[in-house]
């Protein structure tokens, strides 16, 4: 009879766990990918993960991509998809607020202060589209507080999301660019390089918002998910790359 019972648990305990497919920011990539290790240990569940900019996964979802959660790089676009009814009411809720920093992989580049954008001395200046990315409009927001914006604009090689605009600097296509803190520091360590922490009164806060889409309302993984998202091991992870609350 134990034989028989452990035999029925060994099937039915799989059988339980469940998939959820989440859309996530590309500023969120290395904590999203760690968290989801932790989340299958945990749970059971799986999270397949999806990354891109926020504006293409809600351009995505409202023509019915199979999503249920999305990790989204701002709080506006989640409150929108709730107010069109494809995500859950009331779902939503910060999962982290970013940081936005100026960035070259070569020691040097970038002072301490940011005055190399105004001494100029580079030909390239990424920049993630502000129409699709919060760390794109942020990037502007702050030159145009620093009266470079036009000035600087014919510099600019745009990156569709932030994952892409990290990779043109980190590949040599621009000197150096905006990125999100996330992407060079772990674990309070820079990576190698210069940076200058742009000072966060010079743009809108990132605050960064999980929503439940409606398509994934009856996923027992999906709300695990978002459940998880919010527990003290994730946070932990969260913070390790750098994000606040």
């Amino acid at each position: 009879m134990f034989v028989a019972l452990f035999v029925t648990l060994f099937f039915v305990v799989p059988a339980m766990a469940e998939r959820v497919y989440v859309a996530v920011a590309a500023n969120f990539i290395g904590p999203a990918k760690a968290i989801a290790v932790e989340f299958e240990k945990e749970t059971g569940h799986q999270a397949e993960l999806s990354f891109g900019a926020t504006g293409s996964f809600y351009a995505q979802i409202k023509h019915g991509a199979p999503f249920e959660v999305l990790l989204a790089a701002d709080a506006e676009l989640p409150a929108k998809l709730e107010q069109e009814r494809i995500a859950v009411v009331g779902s939503r809720f910060a999962y982290a607020v970013g940081r936005l920093v100026l960035w070259s992989p070569k020691s040097g580049v970038v002072d301490e202060r940011g005055e190399v954008l105004k001494k100029g001395g580079f030909a390239h200046l990424a920049v993630a589209d502000a129409k699709l990315a919060p760390y794109g409009a942020a990037a502007q927001e702050a030159l145009t507080a620093l009266g470079l914006l036009e000035r600087l604009r014919p510099k600019f090689v745009r990156g569709e999301n932030i994952a892409q605009t990290h990779h043109f600097v980190a590949s040599g296509n621009a000197e150096l660019g905006f990125v999100a803190l996330s992407q060079v520091v772990k674990g309070a360590s820079a990576t190698d390089g210069s940076m200058w922490m742009v000072p966060a009164h010079l743009y809108r806060p990132i605050r960064q918002e999980a929503v439940l889409l409606v398509r994934g309302r009856h996923n027992t993984a999906a709300q695990a998910w978002m459940d998880y998202l919010q527990g003290d091991q994730a946070k932990a992870v969260i913070r390790s790359f750098g994000y606040g609350f």
